[in-house]
């Protein structure tokens, strides 16, 4: 009987081992697949941030894929203060060249004195590239006008919010967000076409001048006369300093001998910066200086 119970017994063991064994196994079957589980959750949240990676450099491309143009854009801030003039319906001229986006704006009085894209606290160091302003002429739908200040705002991107501080008569810094969105295409041939379906004849047209030291500059609004298919403006500068001008690589004098120096040069487009080259007699030695107009040609009235 003895022998029988230590048979049972010793049986009972071995089963027991053997149960336990695989126990064992089963136990670390499952440790190594619970080790494996962050490794794939891993590789997961890899394959998603590799996913939404390549998602922003498409819609960056898509950004940088806007064709080289001239456009109007809705422009938007967050101040019932600061926006465009009530003339220009919300709206600036965009021009996009070589990837590179510039909204102008005409704005609503002349109290903003520098625009700075970026942050206020920025705007203030020595090295800061304030925006300056351009004198505009604004036209609203009963005729009357106005001069403003307008501004060649560069777009670091579109349909979202960036920074855009502004000083004003004041002397005081103040950031602002803004946007621009909605754009509409102006194409080239059809902003010719709506100039030269115009009558022959004399009209008036705001401009926007750029470079140089901002001493001197080309006064808005101009004159254009509108002659067949050829459109002829007179500047005039600021200055009497100014003893030709160059455009399109052909030199122009000056129409006048007295007063502030007074120029008739071609047209050679509407509603993107027109590059000329001034030459000024104002320092020791005369100098060329590289400088851009851009002619609105949704502001051409008759000249009265």
């Amino acid at each position: 009987m003895k022998r029988k119970l230590i048979t049972i017994f010793s049986t009972l063991l071995v089963v027991c081992s053997l149960f336990c064994g695989c126990a064992d196994k089963n136990s670390v079957q499952e440790n190594d697949i619970n080790e494996e589980i962050p490794a794939s959750e891993s590789s997961v949240d890899t394959e998603i941030e590799e996913t939404s990676a390549q998602n922003e450099i498409v819609a960056e491309e898509e950004k940088a894929a806007i064709p080289d143009g001239i456009y109007k854009a809705d422009f938007d801030t967050d101040s019932s203060m600061f926006h465009v003039s009530e003339a220009c319906d919300g709206q600036g001229i965009l021009t996009v060249e070589n990837g590179e986006m510039t909204l102008h704006i005409s704005l609503m009085s002349k109290k903003i004195i520098n625009l700075y894209l970026g942050l206020a606290e920025d705007a203030e160091k020595d090295d800061a590239e304030l925006l300056m302003p351009t004198e505009d002429t604004v036209t609203y739908s009963d005729g009357l006008t106005e001069e403003v200040y307008g501004f060649d705002v560069p777009v670091p991107v579109l349909e979202e919010e960036f920074d855009l501080a502004l000083i004003g008569t004041k002397g005081t810094w103040y950031d602002h967000k803004v946007r621009v969105s909605n754009l509409e295409p102006l194409e080239e041939e059809t902003q010719t076409e709506n100039i030269f379906q115009m009558e022959d004849g004399t009209y008036t047209i705001d401009l926007a001048f750029e470079g140089g030291s901002g001493k001197a500059k080309v006064l808005s609004p101009a004159t254009v006369t509108v002659s067949g298919e050829n459109a002829t403006a007179t500047i005039q500068w600021s200055s009497p300093n100014y003893d030709y001008v160059i455009v399109d690589g052909e030199k122009y004098l000056p129409i006048n001998t007295e007063g502030d120096s007074v120029f008739e040069i071609p047209v050679l487009f509407f509603d993107k910066p027109m590059n000329i080259i001034g030459d000024t007699v104002a320092m020791s030695t005369p100098h060329e200086i590289e400088y851009t107009i851009t002619f609105y040609s949704d502001t051409m009235k008759p000249a009265e």
